[in-house]
């Protein structure tokens, strides 16, 4: 009777025991260097060689990965690897091949044996042994057995590096998709309500990359930055990406007075005052929508309480009403004051102002954000000639010089009346000397603000008369290129 099972046989079950763990490890979704270092450690436990190492290469033959065990000395560079004639012997010849008292990249060996790493005849590495160690006297020669079972080694090694470039390629593809898809909703979302968000700075493509995160969400927004960042239209672009049938509808609460502004948010009922017919306010107007609070830190302390109220309870009632009215409104406030101050000094609701800063958003001045002056200049050169169906006149470099220099009280309301402007006056080509008359004191000497340009109400208002020379006085020419109001420009005092 036979003594149980030769060490022939515990071979031939251990060889069988590897192929299928091997299967299985190398089809785990790993790296082409964990799958190589997979593959060398666990040939080198059955085949007991004194050295194995393994290589791949990648399209244009340069090295991608490599794995070495029992190499004396400094391991040798997948580089080195390809560059042995041993690389070359196996592509000649197509297939594994055998090699005596030889050198594999500077090392000798007595015997080595070596199979391609290949799929669907396309070579993608190889596998190299080096003299077999002498166990349990089994011989200290590879068998033809230890040959046929490396092959079936590189056969699964050669899937699984197969499969595993094309999940990289498709990763690859699918970033690059994604990149394109963020490039594309980026431009989409830019383009709100005929106007375009020129966006080239990294901080101002954080504040969109935050826009389109928290745009479908519904929860508040705090836009805060000084006068002309943009508020308006980032506000603009959050509706657009929220996904709201409502409309968007804004109201300026700087720009009315405390009776007026009520009435305006809130809506008022007939027969409130002699000639008054009901009218709906405008968190009714913009029930299912978006409605924009600009300026919200000029808002009465009185309204505050009231507005408190409606967004807390979504419901809101109409002067001189006794009935609520429920409304579903996401709201976005914005503001160029400093709130926080505002709080510390009992002006602005402390409650009010944790329930309006649901996510806060920084626009940072065009002072910050300067190289996207040059294509904003170009945006605004190509839209108001295109408004006015002119020509569009040259920007020469001394011109962009001044403008990159220039720090913008304004900002980019500012930057766009200058453009404006200056091709208004220009004469085929907007130059050094046309701008700095528009910019004023403080852009002669380098473009920097001068001294009187730390008074923004004071640089505001020199802008306006700048702008009112322009137009020889006409103020209805003079408030459409400040972007403002007529009323505005007479309450103003001009």
């Amino acid at each position: 009777m036979s003594g149980g099972p030769t060490f022939a046989d515990r071979r031939r079950l251990l060889q069988l025991e590897t192929l299928y763990d091997l299967a299985l490890a190398l089809y785990g979704g790993r790296s082409e260097q964990d799958l190589l270092e997979e593959l060398v450690g666990r040939v080198c436990l059955v085949l007991d060689p004194s050295v194995a190492v393994a290589v791949t290469r990648d399209a244009s033959a340069g090295s991608r990965a490599s794995a070495v065990v029992g190499w004396p000395g400094p391991e040798p560079t997948g580089t080195e690897l390809l560059s042995d004639p041993l690389w070359r012997d196996l592509l000649a010849q197509g297939g594994p091949l055998a090699r005596r008292d030889g050198a594999l990249a500077g090392l000798r060996f007595g015997e080595a044996i070596a199979v391609p790493l290949a799929y669907r005849g396309v070579f993608l590495g190889y596998l190299a042994l080096l003299d077999k160690e002498d166990r349990a006297h089994a011989g200290s020669e590879f068998s033809a057995e230890d040959r046929r079972f490396l092959e079936s080694v590189a056969a699964l090694a050669g899937v699984a590096l197969d499969g595993a470039r094309q999940i990289e390629s498709l990763e690859v593809q699918r970033e690059r998709l994604a990149e394109e898809n963020k490039v594309l909703r980026g431009q989409l979302a830019a383009e709100v309500g005929g106007r375009r968000i020129v966006a080239h700075a990294p901080s101002m493509r954080r504040v969109l990359d935050l826009v389109e995160r928290v745009a479908p969400r519904g929860v508040s927004v705090l836009l805060r930055g000084e006068s002309g960042t943009g508020k308006e239209l980032i506000a603009k672009l959050l509706h657009h990406l929220s996904g709201r049938g409502g409309p968007l509808v804004a109201i300026n609460c700087a720009a009315l007075p405390e009776s007026l502004l009520e009435s305006e948010l809130f809506g008022i009922e007939g027969g409130v005052a002699t000639g008054v017919s009901a009218r709906r306010g405008k968190f009714e107007l913009a029930s299912g929508g978006t409605l924009f609070l600009d300026e919200i830190g000029d808002m009465p302390p009185v309204l505050q309480a009231k507005l408190l109220r409606a967004l807390q309870e979504r419901e809101v009632v109409r002067v001189g009403g006794e009935e609520p009215l429920s409304v579903d409104v996401r709201v976005i406030a914005a503001t160029h004051h400093d709130l926080e101050r505002l709080v510390a000094d009992g002006r602005f609701r402390e409650d009010l102002y944790y329930r309006v800063r649901g996510v806060e958003l920084e626009l940072p001045p065009l002072r910050e954000r300067r190289e996207d002056v040059p294509h904003l200049v170009r945006h605004f050169v190509e839209e108001f000639c295109r408004r006015e169906s002119i020509r569009p006149p040259q920007v020469a470099k001394d011109a962009l010089a001044l403008l990159l220099e220039y720090d913008y009280p304004g900002n980019v309301r500012e930057l766009q009346n200058l453009i404006e402007g200056a091709v208004s006056l220009s004469e085929g080509a907007v130059d050094a000397a046309l701008l700095r008359p528009l910019m004023g004191p403080g852009a002669a000497a380098s473009g920097a603000a001068g001294p009187e340009a730390l008074d923004l109400a004071a640089v505001e208002r020199r802008h306006i008369q700048r702008v009112l020379q322009l137009v020889q006085g006409n103020k209805s020419a003079a408030a459409r290129l400040l972007g403002l109001d007529r009323r505005t420009l007479l309450r103003r005092g001009f």
